[in-house]
């Protein structure tokens, strides 16, 4: 099967990675193909060319930046890469509460001044015993509460569906949003961005927080009220915030939010890993070849 890797202004990794992966599973993967001439395309963001391709596969499993609707008019099959990151991400988020938790970035801010410093005796805690509410418990919602699991602390969850969840003592419905992240020390965002979550975190779910609980932004920027979080970081109802996704990105350079000593700024890197690409190229194969079977490819969109 004919693959183009088309490439992108700011591709997350090396696109020549993805394409030695895939020929090495036997694919015919280049980046120098027009994408009329392929069987398929991964994307690392769209571009209205790929709409010539006869299937489409995105690196990321996120898609709203993709045009879905124009995808499923112009007649081509659109899948994305959601299931591969609940490790990165987990991890991720896990050691963004350890750092907030034992103070870590605080002695790494003093080490720039070469500062020998410590915090007040009062200021770091243990997660083990804590309560993490988690919003989205999809693959990467998961991830992250079997990792904060593991560290000792209580989990609590938010889906559309109040079914279990491995890990989790207690699944909320999104209209119970309030009362889940009411006793919650770290509120952590792993939702999809959708049109029922775009500004779901507003000023009112900021104050239900407690006032020395932390947000953990993985999901996307828009899922947040910035203003309404700058606004609660000054006025010390949080205590602060770790954001892998921003709205806009990159965050600009007059934005508020790089300046709170209790805000950890990470450039939407929650899901990088030295192999991404052959997580990336397991299902681009994978699909690859149920599509040569004419079977439906797995994480289809439309």
């Amino acid at each position: 099967m004919r693959i183009l890797v088309h490439d992108s202004v700011t591709p997350v990794f090396d696109p020549d990675l993805l394409v030695d992966y895939l020929r090495s599973e036997g694919l015919d993967a280049t980046t120098d193909r027009p994408p009329a001439a392929c069987d398929g395309c991964v994307a690392f963001d769209h571009d209205d060319a790929l709409l010539d391709a006869p299937w489409v596969h995105a690196i990321t499993a996120g898609y709203d930046n993709y045009p879905a609707e124009r995808y499923r008019e112009a007649g081509v099959a659109f899948t994305n890469s959601t299931g591969i990151h609940g490790t990165s991400v987990g991890e991720s988020v896990a050691g963004h509460c350890l750092t907030f938790a034992r103070r870590l970035h605080r002695y790494r801010d003093r080490q720039h001044d070469r500062r020998w410093e410590r915090d007040p005796y009062d200021a770091a805690f243990t997660l083990d015993g804590e309560r993490a509410c988690v919003v989205g418990l999809g693959t990467l919602g998961r991830g992250v509460a079997a990792r904060l699991d593991a560290l000792g602390m209580t989990i609590v969850g938010v889906r559309q569906t109040p079914a279990g969840v491995v890990g989790v003592e207690e699944v909320f419905t999104p209209d119970a949003l309030h009362e889940a992240v009411t006793d919650a020390r770290f509120v952590v965002l792993t939702v999809p961005l959708t049109e029922a979550t775009t500004g779901l975190v507003d000023a009112e779910v900021l104050a239900a927080m407690r006032e020395d609980a932390y947000l953990v932004n993985v999901a996307r920027g828009e899922v947040v009220d910035q203003d309404a979080l700058v606004a609660a970081l000054e006025e010390g109802t949080v205590a602060g915030a770790a954001l892998d996704a921003l709205d806009p990105e990159p965050l600009p350079e007059d934005s508020p939010l790089w300046g709170f000593p209790e805000v950890l700024v990470t450039p939407h890197c929650a899901a990088m890993t030295n192999d991404y690409h052959e997580a990336v190229g397991d299902l681009v194969v994978a699909n690859a070849r149920r599509l040569d079977r004419e079977e439906s490819p797995v994480n289809r969109v439309v």
